[in-house]
């Protein structure tokens, strides 16, 4: 059974935060001024951002749960369309608010949606795209007659200084930081959103629907070390200690175990190399596609600094997509995590730039442990 992307819609939190103001809203650590700030503000080329945070107080304005129940409310797929049409909710997130139950109940709650089916999915990047893949699953087999998929960030939540105010500081900062560099260059590169789409098996009477041709999603986890993550510790051996591995939480706590980190050296040695020289390669090989066929390109890369390693490397295996064909709105909507994906497909889904026929190519990769997925989608 086809199924079509009927409406597809995103909440960014309050203002857009700029370049100069990102530690007016986060903090600054111990009063410090990051030393990697402007360096990876120049190679990401993020002008702005947004966070669920009130600038007066300091304190959250959402929880990750009521960013997503809020792109769901500005969902129309059709006239009188309610929350309570809702059928199925699949729901992806990196982190949700609790632990327990999963982030996708919350989101119900938070909704107040009536008896459905509810998925969460968790993961980093890859989690919005694997609850639309639940979400599409579920409408193309006709287990029910609607489905809405999210995926949402709250990043700014593990961003804030006062995360890190715990830590002990040191005179002489500027050879020995308070935050790592794997945590500190992630306050200048994440931010908050959440996007949903409602999907059916019927295109839409008046107006494009997004018909969903193939989700192509392939994990490397078996052949490569943990590269971002969070609640752990990396050992030099490439193993991770989890925080309920130690005696205590104020271990947990006074080791940094909770804050977001990323493996640089990894991530560069093997990102454009998983997910794309080989997992386009074989996106392409198993679904018969070529270059020619692409109308729209949509990539959900983390940082500009790797806007034309993506392309040398499709380049590289045959499936060169020129630019001019490319579309994002990494600068001014800043790097969402698995929301990115979707607040791509909502502003250009509403541009009035699509046309019947039309092909749209998505590139999702995850740095957790170097997954990727390929998503191509037609209009109709």
């Amino acid at each position: 059974m086809d199924v079509y992307i009927n409406d597809i819609a995103a909440f960014l939190p309050n203002e857009p935060v700029t370049n100069d103001e990102i530690e007016e809203v986060l903090g600054k650590i111990h009063d410090v001024r990051s030393r990697v700030k402007s360096r990876v503000l120049k190679n990401n080329g993020i002008r702005t951002r947004y966070y669920a945070i009130d600038r007066r107080t300091g304190r959250l304005n959402y929880t990750n749960a009521a960013l997503t129940a809020e792109a769901v409310r500005r969902l129309h797929p059709y006239d009188r369309f309610s929350v309570m049409d809702i059928e199925c909710l699949c729901s992806g997130t990196s982190m949700a608010d609790v632990i327990a139950p999963g982030h996708g109940l919350m989101v119900a709650g938070e909704l107040g949606l009536g008896p459905c089916e509810v998925i969460s999915t968790s993961g980093i990047c890859l989690s919005g795209i694997t609850s639309l893949k639940a979400a599409c699953a579920n409408v193309a087999l006709g287990l029910s007659g609607n489905a809405v998929a999210t995926g949402s960030e709250l990043a700014s939540s593990l961003l804030r200084s006062n995360f890190f105010d715990h830590l002990p500081g040191d005179p002489d900062f500027k050879n020995h930081p308070i935050l790592a560099f794997e945590s500190d260059f992630l306050r200048w590169m994440l931010s908050d959103a959440a996007g949903a789409v409602f999907l059916s098996a019927a295109k839409n009477e008046k107006g494009p629907s997004l018909r969903l041709d193939w989700i192509e999603h392939v994990s490397y986890a078996g052949q490569m070390d943990t590269c971002m993550y969070a609640g752990g510790h990396k050992n030099e051996d490439g193993t991770v200690t989890g925080w309920r591995q130690l005696d205590s939480l104020s271990e947990a706590l006074r080791k940094n175990y909770f804050a977001l980190k990323q493996d640089t050296e990894i991530l560069g040695e093997h990102v454009i190399r998983l997910t794309v020289t080989e997992g386009l390669a074989r996106a392409a090989a198993r679904r018969g596609i070529t270059p020619a066929e692409v109308d729209w390109f949509l990539p959900h890369y983390s940082s500009e600094f790797f806007r034309d390693q993506v392309y040398d490397a499709m380049a590289g295996i045959g499936f060169n997509v020129p630019y001019e064909k490319w579309f994002t709105n990494l600068a001014d909507k800043g790097n969402t995590g698995s929301a990115s994906i979707y607040v791509m497909l909502e502003e250009l889904f509403h541009s009035g730039r699509l046309c019947s026929g039309e092909k749209i190519l998505c590139y999702i990769p995850e740095s957790g442990r170097f997954s990727v997925a390929y998503m191509l989608l037609s209009v109709v």
